[in-house]
């Protein structure tokens, strides 16, 4: 079917986001995949042709336009690329809305035209060793002290957690109250008592820089929170947590697709037997289910990145999207793999780095698991 989700200047800023990939991304992304780390430069270069701060306002530096289809556009040529070691989505679409919507006019002035330029690489740290899926769990501590908070703890698991400058970090500043005891706090590069550790060793996403952060009795600023008033904290994740989702369903049906188009190339092209795989019944068959139920995702997927633009989203939709299109994309890179043989275990072939990268697409983010909880909690059992 026809997809008809984009507009004209949509396809234009595609064809713009395309040609950074082809020239700043995919030259470098292996080095880049041996190195764990993406250099900053390419931040500062994507920021120069508008690729951040679509919501910044335009008196920092931003486009003034709050349209997710912008968003969608640099997630999807970045999973067709295969380029999973830029932190853009995380910056674009998880630390936008707190850094527009939470700011005060101090705090725009001093952090948003870095944000919009690529300058000032943000971060947000929930996951703690302890404390995965239940924020209500976490361990991280703010104490207020006169005009600061004291902040200790440890986060992991933290996309951009070394480039990062900014860090918008989930603490406890009163450890009674639950739900109504959680704070944002924004940790900036070179405060004393901020450290991070290693840059972890996952399985895929190798460019991706993780890392581990610990705060030893960092003196926070109080104009450094997020939010007129503390104790807003969870409720400012739970409403921001649909669209941090809704990036990962459009990168996993992006991904999906991609693989299954270079499959069908290979199926073509491949012999076995005097004949093309693809000519084989059980190929085409498993052909056919992925691509039909990839297009089904994609238009469910489309369908709620307008309901987004139009504030009309729920939780519910987007853990309907998150959990499915994930899980859908795993299994269709697992299949394709298995048509490619034993060159499908070869890192040579995209698939097999495809593979290894989407593994982590039903975890981050809610795991399917908290997804289906979220869910099944709508029904009011």
């Amino acid at each position: 079917m026809e997809r008809d989700l984009f507009e004209e200047e949509h396809l234009l800023f595609r064809e713009t986001v395309r040609e950074f990939m082809a020239r700043e991304v995919v030259p470098h992304h292996a080095q880049w995949e041996k190195d764990g780390i993406v250099p900053r430069e390419v931040w500062k270069k994507a920021g120069e042709i508008g690729m951040f701060g679509f919501s910044v306002p335009e008196e920092y530096g931003g486009a003034g336009v709050t349209d997710f289809r912008y968003n969608t556009v640099i997630v999807e040529e970045i999973m067709r690329h295969g380029a999973t070691g830029l932190g853009f989505s995380l910056h674009n679409d998880v630390m936008a809305p707190y850094m527009v919507e939470l700011t005060d006019d101090a705090q725009r002035q001093r952090w948003l035209p870095g944000f919009a330029s690529g300058e000032l690489i943000t971060a947000i740290a929930m996951t703690e060793p302890g404390a995965g899926s239940d924020l209500q769990g976490v361990r991280a501590t703010a104490v207020r002290d006169g005009d600061h908070y004291v902040l200790n703890g440890q986060k992991t698991f933290i996309t951009n957690g070394v480039n990062a400058d900014l860090v918008v970090v989930v603490a406890k500043t009163d450890p009674e109250a639950g739900a109504r005891g959680i704070t944002l706090l924004v940790v900036e590069r070179g405060m004393e008592g901020f450290g991070r550790g290693r840059n972890l060793d996952k399985i895929g996403m190798k460019a991706q820089d993780t890392a581990e952060l610990y705060f030893e009795n960092v003196r926070v600023p109080v104009a450094n929170r997020l939010g007129p008033e503390e104790g807003q904290g969870f409720f400012q994740l739970m409403r921001n947590l649909p669209q941090e989702r809704m990036s990962i369903a459009v990168g996993a049906v992006a991904a999906a697709e991609t693989v299954l188009e270079q499959t069908v190339e290979y199926c073509r092209d491949r012999q076995a037997f005097g004949r093309s795989i693809g000519s084989f019944q059980n190929t085409r068959f498993v052909l056919a289910e992925l691509a039909t139920e990839t297009e089904i995702a994609r238009h469910y997927v489309d369908k709620c990145v307008l309901a987004l633009n139009a504030g009309r989203l729920t939780a519910v939709d987007a853990a309907k999207a998150k959990w499915w299109t994930t899980e859908l994309q795993t299994k269709v890179i697992d299949r394709c793999l298995q048509l490619h043989g034993g060159y499908g275990y070869m890192m040579e072939y995209p698939v097999a780095k495809a593979w290894v990268d989407s593994r982590v697409q039903t975890i981050y983010g809610g795991t399917t698991e908290i997804m289906k909880e979220i869910i099944g909690r709508s029904f009011g059992f």
